[in-house]
């Protein structure tokens, strides 16, 4: 009779063990779901979405953009003569004939890009270039057949209008010269290089324009 009654009661027992051991697989489970979802959502909120202001952001980041130096050589000539009322006064001309190198820089103001985006598509609009900066050394400067008045001396004065009226020449000549068409071109190329490494856009297709 007594092993007739242990032989339920140790049923029993295995039966309560084999549930509590479930249980605790259940619960194990779900808290290991639990936080691999939230590994999953902090992975996913750890990423920036791409938005056009965060593109827009991180292009304005460079702010000039310069794409194209233009190097030269040039020599010009300088004279004046005294004016008295609209007559020339005789014998009072002073001149002089100036060598200098120079280097003219265009590109685009990154400022003023805008960025859209739509339909798996990144377009950016990029403004025209311009001429960012035009340098003359001072020390590729040599003055040639100098020729001073009594009446009418040679100044800084002289020198600094000269050489500003050159730079105003030589930059309209780089412009003839399609400076800025080439800028253009130099600045939609390397906007649209720094689009391609930047993480997640690999699956949008990029227009630069």
């Amino acid at each position: 009779m007594r092993d007739t009654e242990t032989k339920p009661r140790r049923m029993g027992l295995k039966m309560k063990i084999l549930l509590i051991l479930l249980t605790l697989l259940l619960i194990c489970g779900a808290v290991l779901a639990a936080f691999l979802c939230g590994l999953r959502q902090a992975s996913q909120a750890a990423e920036p979405q791409i938005t056009g202001d965060l593109l827009a952001s991180q292009l304005r980041s460079v702010q000039e953009l310069v794409t194209v130096s233009y190097y030269y050589t040039n020599m010009g000539r300088f004279e004046n003569q005294v004016d008295f009322y609209g007559w020339k006064v005789p014998f009072t001309t002073k001149s002089f004939i100036v060598s200098y190198d120079g280097v003219i820089k265009a590109g685009v103001d990154l400022e003023k890009l805008q960025v859209s985006i739509g339909d798996g598509e990144v377009t950016v609009t990029l403004p025209e270039s311009r001429i960012i900066s035009h340098e003359i050394p001072e020390d590729s400067l040599e003055v040639f057949d100098e020729s001073d008045n009594l009446f009418n001396h040679i100044t800084i004065e002289d020198y600094t209008a000269f050489t500003r009226g050159q730079k105003s020449a030589m930059e309209q000549r780089a412009v003839d010269g399609g400076l800025l068409d080439r800028a253009n071109q130099e600045a939609r190329t390397a906007v649209d290089s720094l689009l391609r490494i930047m993480p997640g856009l690999e699956e949008y297709t990029l227009t630069v324009k």
